[in-house]
């Protein structure tokens, strides 16, 4: 099994083995018997390709796998070839739809383009739909069936996905010394950060600078220099901008040169090192003095480097003075415009005075209504004494409830008493004590006498009499 077929196995789920025999088969009459199991079969391969080729198992004749391009060949046939199902017999079908629809768009009209491929005319209406719309009139129409053959073909959603991460990647660039760029340097930077695990090709730049550029207005470039573009400034690439690319890129490759004399260096001492450990006098001569050199080449790279630093530093501090004072220009065209909606001192004095007169008519207004509705004369001293009394009232209605809750607390803690008392033990069969009614003193009629004395409104005066203890049997 291929890595292409494999791929679509394992990480596309409409080829699971179910849908395997129908994707396989010869569906192109499906198309009028049935339009929607069509449709279905043909968007499963165009988003299996695309996929495929995203994640760079489309098969290529370049030594490096492209992404953003497929070639159309027996070689992708061969690719797709199963054991069991052999090769998809409707695949140019799905191509031929594809191409149609502007989903794939063959390399050289999209480099030639000059207008953006999103601008459609009649020309590019989808196939399906014209065909659609002849078969209405008696006619027939529609894509062939045919496979092509021996092109290449651009994916349009490997290029949006591809863009989006672009977008991401350079949200933060926002100095105009950040967004220049050669197209070399351009290049490094973004080759191994816009596809997880993927590198692009250098046909994969090309159409992705021309993507971004004409499509979809995020780069300007001239061929040589590219800049991220913002809206503020010129849609061209300006003499500036050429010379801070060169000299990014000069900064870059001192950086890369600075780095290999380093690793140089490191690797020429332990060479003399080990000539040392050796014995042998030439080899560690030798190697001391090519040290030497490279040490001398490294320290010269750093000092052209620290220069083109201090240049690059001066460049973007004036291109930061350069926006700040756009920026000032445009505050002070604001302040002007509002200045003169305001219309100076003396407009804003006569409009106060005009608002003093108005408010002061609406206060000569208010006083002639208050002096209509004085007639009635509210006594202070009665609403005094009537809220008074309510509040009297209120309080006395709290009172009441403050002793009823006294009561049942002390009914309760009698009651409580009581049961206790009851818990002492059986009543005695023959009593030998009775109270003053002649009853039989238990130790219920004696809680009974005890609490009759109680008063639960006032403390009882004198000293309080002991209760007759109740003889043990």
């Amino acid at each position: 099994m291929s890595g292409l077929l494999d791929f679509l196995l394992q990480n596309d789920t409409s080829f699971r083995k179910a849908r395997l025999p129908s994707l396989y088969s010869d569906f192109r009459p499906q198309r009028s018997l049935n339009p929607d199991g069509f449709v279905a079969n043909v968007s499963a391969w165009k988003r299996g390709l695309s996929s495929a080729a995203l994640a760079g198992h489309a098969p290529s004749k370049s030594p490096s796998r492209n992404h953003l391009t497929l070639e159309l060949s027996d070689a992708l046939l061969r690719a797709l070839e199963s054991k069991q199902f052999g090769r998809p017999l409707a695949l140019g079908t799905v191509l031929q739809e594809a191409l149609a629809s502007g989903e794939m768009i063959p390399l050289p009209q999209f480099q030639k383009a000059t207008q953006s491929i999103y601008q459609k005319s009649w020309g590019r209406i989808p196939w399906a739909v014209a065909g659609w719309a002849l078969q209405q009139i008696g006619l027939t129409g529609g894509p062939g069936d045919s496979m092509p053959r021996e092109q290449v073909v651009v994916i349009l959603h490997n290029l949006e996905e591809v863009a989006k991460a672009f977008d991401k990647a350079t949200a933060d660039r926002r100095a105009p010394f950040e967004r220049i760029f050669s197209r070399t340097h351009f290049r490094r930077t973004f080759e191994a950060s816009l596809l997880q695990g993927q590198r692009l090709s250098d046909s994969d730049f090309d159409v992705l600078v021309k993507f971004l550029s004409r499509d979809k207005g995020v780069l300007v470039t001239d061929g040589n220099t590219i800049r991220i573009r913002d809206s503020a400034e010129t849609a061209t690439i300006s003499e500036d901008d050429s010379a801070i690319a060169s000299l990014k890129e000069l900064m870059e490759e001192l950086t890369r040169q600075t780095e290999v004399l380093s690793r140089r260096v490191d690797e020429l001492n332990l060479a003399a090192l080990d000539a040392v450990r050796r014995k042998n006098t030439v080899s560690a001569r030798a190697a001391l003095k090519s040290k030497k050199l490279a040490e001398s080449n490294l320290a010269t790279r750093h000092a052209t480097l620290s220069q083109l630093e201090d240049v690059a530093a001066k460049i973007q501090q004036a291109a930061d003075n350069v926006q700040l004072v756009r920026v000032m220009e445009a505050s002070t065209g604001a302040l002007r415009s509002l200045n003169a909606q305001v219309g100076g001192a003396d407009r804003v004095d006569a409009v106060l005075d005009d608002l003093r007169e108005q408010m002061g008519q609406v206060d000569e207004v208010g006083n002639v209504i208050a002096e209509v509705g004085a007639g009635a004369v509210v006594d202070e001293a009665e609403v005094d004494d009537e809220f008074e009394a309510l509040l009297a009232e209120e309080r006395k209605k709290e009172e009441v409830a403050e002793h009823v809750k006294k009561e049942a607390r002390e009914a309760e803690e009698t009651r409580r008493r009581l049961a206790e008392l009851g818990k002492l033990g059986p009543t005695p069969a023959t009593p030998v004590t009775v109270d003053g009614d002649n009853r039989p003193l238990t130790p219920v009629t004696a809680a009974a006498n005890i609490f009759s004395g109680m008063h639960l409104d006032t403390e009882q005066e004198g000293t309080k009499q002991e209760p007759e203890r109740i003889p043990a049997e």
